[in-house]
């Protein structure tokens, strides 16, 4: 593995002290799971954070919570995220986790119970701005993860992406102007001092191992003193103060407030994306043709009798599984050799094994390649993709329809580790698959994502078997002109269309609705794998 990777991030999720993740099939309302750390609570998926144009419009909601050890901080997070209910992705964050590197000495003093955790200068304030300001900016982060334990900053760190609203919580939570200027709404737990030490006593009697001696030597040594100096302080911060306990009312004040603040920011424009030429005025350039082998950003394989013979065994209602399978994979080879021409290339000399003659020739400049499939229909291009690129990692997105505005729903990222690191997704090139591009919605998730790594736009390969000419393509290059989008052919129609509703979530029994469909198309690929 490159040495950029060295201290990166652990790969279990349920790992102490690190981030819980809550799979999006739990039951959304009522969610909640005892978090070690950080949690990640995933309801009904994150919806766009961005227009038509692809820029980026409005940040994440940032909730900074602060109080007393023991004073109910946790319990005001878990109470928010209870009454929120079906809400998009939630990430409670601790400051905990933001413990500064300790040397020898001050590890002696901390297994011995005389090292002050409670003070501000304990805590690396600058990196937790930092990680909670790209986070609010909807890019990743990598937090660190600290061991109790050990008393010790681990060497891995924990992927973080993909939060609407995120609850920063800690003792410290509004002491820095930097954090503060993050939140857009800070919260103060008040609550009993007696209540406080007696909540501190049991938790650190159960959960940490201690005694009773040395729980109560560090509170009169540290905890006290920090909380009277620096801690209660911060209350004069806030924007709403909450009692620690019985504070029913003032939990439904605030989750009304989220509620607004989340309405106001919401963007629906699927329908924009699907019928462009009704909606979006032209910016120029040439139209789609679907008799050309290269228009501008989009190169279309040639139309050979091979190509088109794959494809009429593809769109035939008659074809067997077993047939799709295997002339999906044969396609999706043909597809992504072809799309090897937008990646760098440099000058390659090599020596010939027979008479040991020089041949001029190119290699790949890059470092770093890896593909990314939009599930479930892009998992036909994962074979293909490993046949021509050997070795790269591949990752997969889940983008979904809501059931009620049919706006793409993000509800799943497992992304390769190459761009999971921004320092190395800049230099990244990323192969995107996805069966077809109708509405383009699904598409233009999935790129804003990678942008939202560091993955450069002329870095972007997108892959697809069909592109709908009246579709969501013309957006999409509009919006992202540098990413380079290659196809085997091109459908003329994209109509609406009502059929049978899915019985779920927003449509309990199961109404007709509209959806766009390609015609003639290849019907649901996604159903074949």
């Amino acid at each position: 593995m490159p040495d950029e990777f060295i201290q990166n991030d652990s790969s279990n999720p349920l790992a102490p002290n690190e981030v819980q993740v809550i799979p999006p099939d739990l039951p959304s309302r009522n969610l909640w799971i005892k978090p070690q750390k950080n949690t990640v609570l995933v309801s009904h998926g994150r919806p766009p954070w961005y227009d038509e144009d692809g820029v980026r419009r409005g940040d994440a909601f940032v909730i900074g919570i602060a109080g007393g050890s023991a004073s109910g901080k946790t319990h005001v997070a878990e109470q928010i995220v209870k009454s929120l209910g079906s809400i998009p992705t939630v990430i409670i964050l601790s400051q905990d986790s933001f413990y500064k590197f300790h040397t020898p000495e001050e590890l002696e003093l901390a297994h011995a119970n005389k090292l002050d955790f409670d003070h501000p200068d304990a805590l690396d304030i600058p990196m937790f701005a930092s990680c909670l300001a790209d986070l609010k900016a909807c890019k990743q982060s990598n937090i660190p993860v600290y061991s109790f334990s050990e008393h010790q900053r681990l060497a891995e760190t924990k992927y973080l992406y993909g939060a609407t609203v995120i609850i920063a919580e800690g003792i410290m939570a509004l002491h820095d102007a930097a954090l503060r200027e993050l939140y857009d709404l800070k919260i103060f737990v008040q609550c009993d001092s007696d209540l406080m030490l007696a909540r501190r006593i049991k938790r650190d009697l159960e959960q940490r191992g201690r005694n009773v001696e040395g729980v109560l030597d560090q509170y009169l040594r540290f905890v006290k003193p920090s909380y009277d100096n620096f801690v209660r302080p911060t209350s004069s911060h806030a924007d709403i103060i909450v009692p620690g306990h019985n504070n029913k009312v003032a939990i439904e004040l605030i989750c009304t407030h989220i509620r607004r603040q989340l309405q106001e920011r919401s963007h629906q424009f699927r329908s924009k994306l699907a019928i462009p030429h009704r909606y979006l005025p032209s910016r120029g350039g040439s139209p789609l043709g679907k008799d050309k082998s290269e228009d501008l950003n989009l190169s279309v394989h040639p139309q050979t009798p091979q190509l088109q013979g794959i494809y009429t065994i593809l769109r035939s209602k008659d074809t067997s599984r077993q047939d799709f399978i295997f002339f999906a994979d044969r396609l999706a080879t043909m597809l992504i050799e072809f799309a090897l021409q937008h990646l760098p290339y440099t000058p390659h000399h090599i020596v010939t094994p027979v008479d040991e003659s020089v041949f001029n020739g190119l290699k790949i400049d890059s470092k770093y390649m890896c593909g990314v499939t939009i599930l479930r229909s892009g998992g036909t291009f994962e074979r293909g993709f490993r046949r021509v690129i050997n070795d790269s990692p591949v990752g997969s997105l889940l983008i979904q329809s809501d059931a009620q505005t049919g706006e793409p729903l993000l509800l799943h990222v497992q992304l390769p580790i190459y761009v999971r690191f921004r320092h190395i997704a800049e230099k990244a090139y990323v192969f995107l698959m996805d069966a077809q591009i109708g509405t383009a919605a699904a598409a233009f998730m999935s790129i804003r994502v990678l942008l939202d790594h560091g993955v450069k736009q002329d870095h972007i390969v997108f892959v697809t078997f069909l592109v709908a000419k009246g579709g969501g393509i013309s957006v999409l290059r509009r919006a992202f002109p540098h990413v380079k989008f290659v196809c085997g052919a091109v459908d003329d129609v994209m109509k609406e269309r009502w059929v049978e509703g899915y019985r779920g979530e927003g449509n309990p029994e199961g109404l007709p609705k509209k959806i766009w469909v390609m015609q003639p198309g290849m019907g649901q690929i996604g159903v074949f794998i």
